[in-house]
């Protein structure tokens, strides 16, 4: 009975890393895909302008 019990507790211990690692990789290709889009906007000419006019308007806000 104890050699059942401890087989069960193995098994799930392994199922549970493979969860992890399996996590571990959609969070990767979510974190990859933000960092593509980010990157896409940065390159586009009207997401420049509307950065730049934020911090023009932040720059007067506090400096005056």
């Amino acid at each position: 009975m104890k050699t059942l019990i401890a087989r069960m507790k193995k098994n799930g211990k392994a199922a549970e890393k493979g969860m992890v690692s399996a996590e571990y990789a959609v969070g990767t290709v979510a974190t990859t895909s933000i960092a593509g889009v980010l990157i896409w906007l940065a390159q586009q000419d009207w997401f420049k302008e509307i950065f730049a006019a934020l911090f023009k308007m932040l720059f007067r806000a506090f400096i005056g």
